[in-house]
């Protein structure tokens, strides 16, 4: 192998290896009793495979009303967030407007804001309009953090659609709504998949803002859950490793089927732009 070969392949192989080894590590993890995860070897084969833990972790860890809670707060989270950011990003990349580079600076601006800094604000607005501890609570913050960079990736792509495509179909008497959604919208699928996809990604997991907004046990998500296999006294490192595998794994299958479309749509964006 020549050596341009090696320096190469030499840091993606690394690249590789480290990210799949704390998946293939947490996979380990999870079969293993408490006295073997305590050892310290983190690449041991455990002496039995403890399949049970993901039983005590689906039961203990009220997986299925989490994961339901989950799904319910970041799908209309993604729903809203492509609704709004689908169209700002249509006006401001098509529209001939003084407004059209402060508007960007502001979304941009977004971006910077940390979710931290936000926290204490928030909550207080939240429990003064009487939102707090619902999940509407999580669902506007959610929204808000994830629309800033989903108008930057749309923002770049639809600046290159060809402006002939609107003049005749506002020559034939076509809104300007009709040809966002008949021209604009279908036209931007690559980017609009990216930023669906990694809006999902984003949010699935998120416990900053759950844990400060919701206290309501029927209304968690799923990180919640890791609280359960851990006390005052003692935690339950098996069943929890088990929960991890479970609560990662649809953001795993959803990035596994349709890494190609983040891919192409952050790659379309960054031509256009």
């Amino acid at each position: 192998m020549s050596l341009k070969k090696v320096l190469i392949r030499g840091p993606l192989l690394i690249l590789v290896v480290t990210q799949v080894y704390p998946l293939f590590w947490l996979l380990l993890y999870s079969l293993k009793t408490t006295d073997e995860i305590m050892k310290g070897s983190f690449i041991a084969l455990p002496d039995s495979f403890r399949w049970e833990n993901y039983a005590k972790a689906f039961v203990e860890g009220h997986y299925l009303q989490y994961l339901w809670n989950s799904i319910v707060v970041t799908c209309i989270t993604v729903a809203v967030t492509l609704f709004l950011s689908t169209m700002v990003s249509y006006a401001v990349a098509r529209f001939k407007s003084r407004m059209a580079k402060p508007v960007m600076l502001l979304f941009m601006i977004g971006i910077m804001i940390p979710i931290q800094s936000t926290l204490l604000p928030l909550m207080i607005i939240f429990r003064k309009i009487g939102i707090l501890d619902t999940h509407l609570s999580l669902i506007l913050p959610y929204v808000a953090f994830s629309i800033p960079i989903a108008v930057m990736i749309m923002s770049g792509f639809m600046r290159d659609i060809p402006y002939e495509l609107e003049e005749s179909a506002f020559m034939d008497g076509a809104s300007i709504l009709r040809m966002f959604f008949s021209i604009a919208l279908p036209i931007c699928m690559p980017p609009v998949m990216t930023v669906c996809i990694l809006t999902f990604i984003s949010n699935w997991n998120e416990y900053i803002m759950a844990a400060t907004f919701l206290s309501s046990v029927d209304l968690r998500t799923l990180p919640f859950g890791t609280n359960s296999f851990m006390s005052q006294n003692s935690t339950d490192y098996g069943a929890l490793g088990a929960y991890l595998v479970m609560s990662v794994l649809p953001v795993i299958l959803v990035y596994f089927f349709l890494s190609e479309k983040i891919t192409s749509g952050m790659m379309a964006g960054a031509v256009k732009g």
